[in-house]
């Protein structure tokens, strides 16, 4: 959930009960309380008095009643109407019609409804003498100061001040009810402007306590004041941060971060970009948490108590788990949940926490170039980096398992080790002759098999330094071109990437720097932009291989303190055997990869539910078929509930004065008088099943269920992403 400024709600009652059954108790049982004290008022109720003359002197009660004999009876008269008015309260549910039409309505309608309410009260009971307070409250003064003087006059003064004192000592429970007093200090508090400005995120945490704890007061007071005059933002805060939890673990920085924050300021530690922020931002960011707020779950039934209305937002933590977004073209994965969270990796690289790859289709709205370290545009003449085909590797080997993948990984009929075998047999002599791996060009004239080409490599390779080597090109040269050779189809595959559009891409040459995923142990923004418009066939071979050497060098990372992610805007066709057994990985290196599909279709069979069950995260959007919704139904499992079926069975009476009241009942309900046979039972549902995740999910929003990985998980829950 959204940690900042979330607020638990409230234990909700039980069912509520309509607002027509609600008045016409509260009037009924008025009316009853009502007949009740006009009997006894009346002295219509038989031994009325019989309990006051058990506990009074007996002399009392013989002739003309005493003083002492009219307060006893005020009292005894007060007692039983309070009485009346808790027995009648209770069984009408006053309190409930209080708190719906008075209580829970906003200001100033609440107060001007305690305000009528009240007045009504006071004018029957105080000023009318329905009850028998105000003759309590007279037997209770003293006679000598009541009456003292014998002046009508002054009595009626003092009996009109008895009243006012009663008075506000009635209205001051319909005052707190009404908040009058909250009321008033609200139109007499002028809003500030804090109050007015609404914050997209929250400021940063300016106390610096950690700082101080250690001896560091200087440099404390130095960002506090950053931070108290505005030229400090949440990037800064959560940069220094970590920066200073850097010191903690390695003392010997303290010197360098001590000398920077004291001629920086906020400015201290920066981005090697220089960049203190994104360009623009589109979601609302807690960097001190490393959240991102994505929506907001839904105020329904299946929703739990504790998520309803709250915020939804990941962080790394549920991101190492990987991300699976499914939803057709339309639904919004793009704008409202892969981009916030790009933006939010974004933001902790500047924060020198996070590494992040974003892959998507040129011309995707994912923020301007400027916003990215690195942009990588292959088939753009204007890209200023470089893809490096092999990832970075000097091992012809482990080149060769990464092509196979990439070439090959999305054939069921095609033997990735013999597709591996194929490509070492190549790139382990070429390499050895070259010092270098071939280019695309080179590359695919050799898997063709083309006698020159194969020639002059065994031409150059030696036969004694290289024995080896000099086998296996050999054996390939044996091979290339008879039935069933591997290499006339992987050539066939590479040849998308060799198009004259190309040109000057994959460069392989001693002098060429190509940009290699080997970087991520800095906190880069690197983003490459796909011709899938033009070349959808080479757009999903690279994302394939983007995909593969990301996997490939998390896992051989000597420095995992900076969280790695890889986003894929559309990973159609992306996925591979070698791939899904790679994201399983990716928790222990802290990595974790986001990968959005139109549809499941778009994965090979095999690889669908082994996909599913490989990532931690899932989302789907509205749209999606059954057969899609069952993969998901069936990886969230089933949890008991607790089910309640009602029979209502109408009651018949045969009595005038039952069917009477039967008709009374109904009037005041509106309902036929019935008796309820109530079952209640465990029983084990799917917590979505297929048909509700097609067809129950409205527009604009995702069912969405979360894992991290400390194995802490969010069952699937509807979230608004619009809110």
């Amino acid at each position: 959930m959204w940690r900042f400024g979330y607020r638990p709600r409230p234990q909700e009652a039980g069912v509520r009960v309509s607002d027509r059954a609600l008045l016409t108790g509260a009037v009924g049982a008025l009316l009853a309380a009502l007949l009740v004290w006009s009997l006894w008022g009346n002295n219509l109720v038989p031994h009325k008095r019989i309990l006051l003359e058990l506990v009074t002197p007996s002399d009392w009660w013989g002739g003309a009643p005493s003083r002492a004999a009219s307060t006893a009876s005020s009292i005894y008269d007060s007692l039983f109407a309070t009485l009346v008015l808790y027995y009648f309260a209770r069984v009408g549910n006053w309190k409930e019609v209080v708190q719906r039409y008075v209580i829970d309505r906003p200001q100033p309608s609440r107060a001007l409804r305690a305000a009528v309410l009240g007045a009504l009260v006071v004018w029957l009971v105080v000023w009318h003498g329905l009850l028998s307070y105000y003759r309590l409250v007279v037997s209770l003064t003293p006679s000598d100061w009541l009456f003292g003087g014998g002046d009508p006059e002054t009595t009626l003064q003092r009996l009109q001040l008895l009243k006012t004192a009663l008075t506000l000592l009635a209205l001051w429970p319909f005052a707190v009810a009404g908040d009058w007093l909250g009321l008033l200090r609200s139109l007499n508090r002028p809003k500030t402007a804090s109050e007015s400005r609404v914050t997209a995120a929250p400021d940063p945490v300016a106390d610096w306590q950690e700082l101080r704890i250690h001896g560091q007061s200087a440099t404390a007071e130095r960002l506090a004041g950053e931070a108290s005059t505005g030229r400090m933002n949440d990037v800064d805060c959560a940069r220094i941060r970590r920066a200073w939890r850097s010191v903690v673990a390695d003392p010997v920085r303290l010197d360098a971060f001590t000398s920077a924050v004291l001629s920086d300021g906020a400015r201290a530690c920066l981005h090697p970009s220089g960049q203190r922020d994104l360009p623009t931002r589109m979601a609302t960011h807690d960097l001190l948490t490393s959240q991102v707020r994505i929506g907001r779950y839904t105020d329904a039934e299946r929703t739990p108590p504790a998520h309803r209305a709250a915020g939804a937002a990941v962080d790394p933590g549920t991101l190492g788990t990987s991300l699976l977004v499914v939803g057709p073209s339309g639904a919004g994965k793009t704008s409202r949940l892969v981009r916030p969270i790009a933006e939010s990796l974004a933001l902790q690289a500047l924060a020198g926490q996070a590494a992040l790859v974003m892959v998507s289709a040129s011309g995707t709205p994912l923020g301007p170039d400027q916003g990215y370290d690195i942009v990588i545009k292959p088939g753009d003449r204007t890209s200023t980096y470089d893809l490096d085909l092999y990832g970075g590797t000097d091992d012809p080997d482990e080149a060769a398992t990464l092509l196979a993948d990439v070439l090959a990984g999305d054939w069921t009929e095609v033997d990735l080790r013999r597709a591996m075998t194929v490509l070492a047999q190549l790139l382990g002599p070429f390499r050895a002759v070259h010092g270098r791996f071939p280019s695309v060009s080179e590359l695919r004239a050799l898997l063709d098999g083309e006698p020159s080409a194969l020639e002059r490599l065994k031409t150059l390779l030696d036969p004694h330094e290289h024995s080896l080597l000099y086998r296996e090109l050999d054996a390939r040269a044996r091979q290339a071109g008879v039935p069933g050779d591997l290499g006339i189809v992987l050539s066939d595959r590479l040849g998308c990437l060799d198009r004259p559009v190309f040109t000057g891409f994959f460069d392989t040459s001693v002098d060429a720097r190509p940009f290699t995923l080997r970087s991520l142990d800095h906190p880069l923004r690197i983003r490459i932009d796909l011709p899938e418009r033009a070349h959808p066939e080479a757009a999903q071979l690279l994302a394939r291989l983007v995909l593969a050497q990301f996997t490939a060098s998390t896992a051989t990372r000597t420095d995992r303190s900076l969280f790695a992610c890889l986003v894929l805007d559309d990973a159609t066709h992306a996925i591979t055997a070698g791939s899904v057994r790679a994201l399983r990985r990716l928790r222990e290196s802290h990595a974790g990869v986001v990968l959005s599909l139109r549809a499941l279709g778009d994965v090979p069979e095999h690889l669908r539910q082994p996909l599913v069950a490989a990532v931690g995260c899932h989302a789907a959007f509205s749209g999606i078929t059954t057969w899609e919704g069952a993969l998901f139904a069936q990886a969230w499992g089933t949890e008991w509930v607790e089910t309640t079926e009602v029979a209502k069975h109408t009651v018949f009476a045969d009595q005038p004065l039952t069917r009477l009241i039967h008709a009374v009942r109904k009037l005041g309900t509106g309902k036929p008088v019935t008796t309820d046979a109530v079952t209640v039972r465990q029983v084990e549902r799917e917590r979505w099943s297929a048909s509700e995740l097609a067809h129950g999910v409205p527009a604009g929003h995702a069912v969405l269920s979360l894992t991290s990985v400390r194995g802490e998980h969010a069952p699937p829950l509807l979230v608004d992403l619009r809110g």
